[in-house]
């Protein structure tokens, strides 16, 4: 989680843009924290994209799908940002990552396995074709492997869930250091079995929460957490410190995938 309050997203002025797309920007912050690997980042491009939409109404087209076109427009501006930016080199390590999911590849993942657009409609956002970013699905999916293995925490108090975050973790050639129910379970197996990445509920079974155990973690050990919630509107305001990677329940195994390769990549290559 962020360890200050970013200043509120700019909202979409305009009555109807406002009805059209407010329902999608806690989503859209969903995607730009998971793509840039931090909330204040993730929220000041979203917020700078609402911007630029409010200074030029007629960037978007108000005849085409909204979430679509948040999504397109968000692009327009993160893409030359980033293409002037490049992919910053952080040790050998995360070179070695980068070569392997670079850019283009992590978006049209996260566009695809977590937020669920279509390869056509993931092609309209990052205006690129079909044939492009089914191409770097498959390549994004096929380097998100074994050479990432790191030991996971899974704090997660519904058993089935559980289990079923357990199998992709070890499918993805990862080790499960422990599944925990409660706050207090949570912190001692990180103390005991320290872990490499947390995948964490928000609400645990003794009515504990998520956040806390997590908070308690990181002040001790700074790993990548990725929580899981049937709500993530809820943390996904900008006004408040909040999380850098959510998942939503029900998820697909893909969603699971694609967050926790994004997570390990930019972790590494910020600790290379």
């Amino acid at each position: 989680m962020s360890a200050a309050t970013p200043a509120a997203v700019a909202p979409v002025s305009h009555p109807s843009t406002r009805a059209a797309f407010g329902p999608h920007l806690p989503f859209l912050r969903r995607y730009a924290r998971a793509l840039t690997g931090s909330q204040r980042s993730g929220d000041a491009y979203v917020r700078a994209a609402l911007e630029a939409l409010i200074a030029d109404p007629d960037s978007i087209r108000h005849d085409g799908d909204p979430r679509v076109e948040l999504f397109r427009l968000f692009h327009a501006f993160w893409n030359g940002v980033a293409e002037e930016s490049g992919d910053e080199a952080m040790g050998s390590q995360g070179e070695e990552m980068i070569a392997q999911l670079p850019r283009n590849r992590r978006e049209a993942l996260l566009l695809t396995a977590v937020e669920g657009f279509g390869a056509a409609d993931a092609a309209t956002i990052l205006n690129r074709s079909r044939e492009e970013v089914e191409g770097d699905i498959a390549a994004a999916t096929s380097s998100i492997g074994a050479e990432m293995a790191c030991r996971v925490l899974i704090i997660e108090d519904e058993p089935i869930i559980a289990l079923h975050l357990q199998d992709i973790v070890e499918e993805m050639g990862h080790s499960v250091a422990g599944v925990a129910m409660t706050h207090k379970e949570a912190t001692a197996m990180m103390a005991a079995e320290p872990a490499e990445l947390v995948l964490a509920d928000i609400r645990l079974a003794d009515g504990s929460s998520g956040i806390d155990a997590v908070n308690e973690i990181l002040a001790a050990r700074p790993v990548p957490v990725i929580f899981i919630t049937a709500y993530p509107e809820r943390l996904l305001t900008g006004e408040r410190p909040e999380p850098t990677y959510l998942i939503t329940k029900p998820f697909e195994p893909t969603m699971v995938v694609a967050t926790i390769g994004q997570a390990l990549m930019l972790a590494r290559q910020t600790a290379g």
